[in-house]
């Protein structure tokens, strides 16, 4: 019973409160604000696929001169 009096005289209130500070962007923000996400992605994307390619890279080499090695023996 006290959790029902609490949601409507407490919680209710007070969602109703913040509610009212609660502002929706305007055209501009949105795309502002896409536009960063969008160039920040493509920047995120190029940047793990040179990281990508240089851990290749390694992994290559270290598997070339391990077989040299091997066959070596």
């Amino acid at each position: 019973m006290n959790k029902i009096k609490y949601f409507f005289s407490e919680f209710l209130p007070e969602v109703k409160s913040e509610w009212k500070k609660v502002t929706t962007p305007n055209q501009k923000e949105v795309v502002a604000t896409t536009t960063v996400v969008i160039v920040t992605s493509f920047i995120f994307a190029i940047f793990l696929w040179g990281s990508d390619r240089v851990v290749i890279a390694v992994y290559e080499q270290v598997y070339d001169l391990a077989l040299r090695l091997v066959g070596a023996i």
